[in-house]
């Protein structure tokens, strides 16, 4: 995979183009790779040969190309149980179509492939959410998430709308929250 975009690219701060289907073949192939970064990323061994920060999820902006498109890799959230990916693939124009009026948010604070140091304070998002989006055959999908997997949904649809994690941050308050959120560790 090219570098990943950094911090201070304009296109991370560009609202992204829809995809249209059927997919071009280069999309489709740097779909397949946006996904292949992930899984090397999420191999210890392989991290380390390739010095890279574990990732869940890489949007298109993040590799330079202005479209809505994200890899997504969630672990499995018991693996011990079912060691299987919780979510793993390629979503083209993904849409929040609902969202809970609960907030959650990771507990030490978000990270960004696209942001080398991180910025600390809790970024607040929905705790549930009903998403949107097409496979790379162009069917349609619409799945439910709640805590870890709708944070993670979140943080990659907001790269598509030019739209960083830091921004959701209170700069003032950075680490305060309301009893009632959700904090995940």
């Amino acid at each position: 995979m090219e570098d990943i975009v950094r911090d201070g690219n304009p296109i991370l701060r560009a609202q992204a183009a829809p995809v249209t289907f059927p997919l071009d073949p280069q999309v489709k192939e740097l779909g397949h790779r946006m996904l292949e970064f992930l899984e090397v990323s999420q191999d210890k061994e392989e991290n380390e040969k390739y010095h890279l920060r574990p990732g869940v999820g890489l949007a298109g902006p993040q590799v330079d190309k202005s479209l809505q498109m994200t890899a997504l890799l969630i672990p499995a959230l018991n693996p011990e149980e079912d060691p299987a990916p919780y979510f793993k693939g390629i979503v083209f124009n993904p849409q929040i179509t609902r969202e809970s009026v609960k907030r959650a948010a990771l507990e030490a604070g978000e990270g960004c492939l696209s942001k080398d140091e991180d910025t600390p304070g809790i970024v607040l998002r929905a705790d549930k959410i009903t998403v949107e989006y097409d496979d790379e055959s162009g069917q349609h999908h619409s799945i439910r998430l709640k805590d870890y997997p709708a944070i993670v949904f979140q943080h990659e649809i907001d790269h598509l709308r030019g739209i960083m994690y830091y921004d959701h941050i209170n700069n003032l308050d950075p680490w305060t929250v309301a009893e009632d959120v959700v904090l995940i560790k």
